[in-house]
């Protein structure tokens, strides 16, 4: 007779949870717990990319959708780092 095992049985180590599995209580210890080294912050930055080129744009049937999102948001950050001078071009007059 096969044994059964329980998936909420045992608990998942705290550094291995993903953000969206920590409760709000948990969430100062879990920051804690990352890696803010050089290192650490690159591997984070190469892990998003890897999982961002493999989702949207390294796909058998491939759109747009990958290389628009990128699009977008160089659009949205640059317009968010000039927005101090676009505000200041808004309330001048031309006469």
């Amino acid at each position: 007779m096969a044994s059964v095992v329980c998936v909420f049985c045992f608990s998942v180590p705290m550094k291995e949870k993903k953000l969206m599995d920590v409760k709000i209580g948990e969430l100062p210890k879990w920051i804690l717990m990352r890696d803010f080294t050089p290192k650490g912050i690159a591997g984070a930055f190469q892990r998003g990319y890897y999982r961002y080129y493999n989702k949207y744009v390294n796909v058998k049937k491939g759109s747009v959708a990958g290389v628009s999102m990128v699009l977008a948001a160089y659009v949205l950050f640059n317009y968010c780092r000039s927005y101090k001078e676009l505000k200041h071009e808004r309330r001048r007059k031309y006469h």
